[in-house]
């Protein structure tokens, strides 16, 4: 099965890096998703959205992905976030809060609750 090297950085530490067989991700132009081989390419990801590695043992690696750029090259891809967590790492109660209290009559309030359910999808949790 043929693999890539994979990193998720954030401006703060790096989240997660080694093989992959499967890459999925968010841009502002649509999902894409990166297996080895694919074509050289630098997207926008989007301002809230997920991030899943899948590993070449069955496992795979979420994480709630805010701005940065996913870039792929020949020796691999990376995920460079302007702020990310591992879904593990998410505190689910404090995200349905931060979900249940968002304003959405305005921008801010709306891309508040936008990353606060990013942050449940990732985390593996709805509502």
């Amino acid at each position: 099965m043929a693999e890539m090297t994979v990193e998720l950085v954030a401006v703060e530490r790096r989240l997660w890096s080694g093989e992959a067989i499967f890459v999925f991700a968010r841009t502002t132009e649509g999902e894409i998703g990166v297996l080895p081989g694919h074509e050289p390419t630098l997207a926008q990801l989007e301002q809230a959205g997920v991030v899943r590695i899948d590993t070449p043992q069955g496992t795979s690696v979420t994480a709630a992905v805010h701005g940065g750029f996913l870039s792929i090259t020949p020796e691999g891809v990376t995920v460079l976030a302007e702020i990310a967590e591992l879904g593990e790492e998410i505190d689910v109660e404090r995200a349905r809060a931060a979900a249940s209290q968002a304003d959405e009559s305005t921008e801010e309030g709306a891309a508040a609750k936008a990353r606060a359910e990013t942050r449940l999808k990732a985390a593996g949790s709805t509502a």
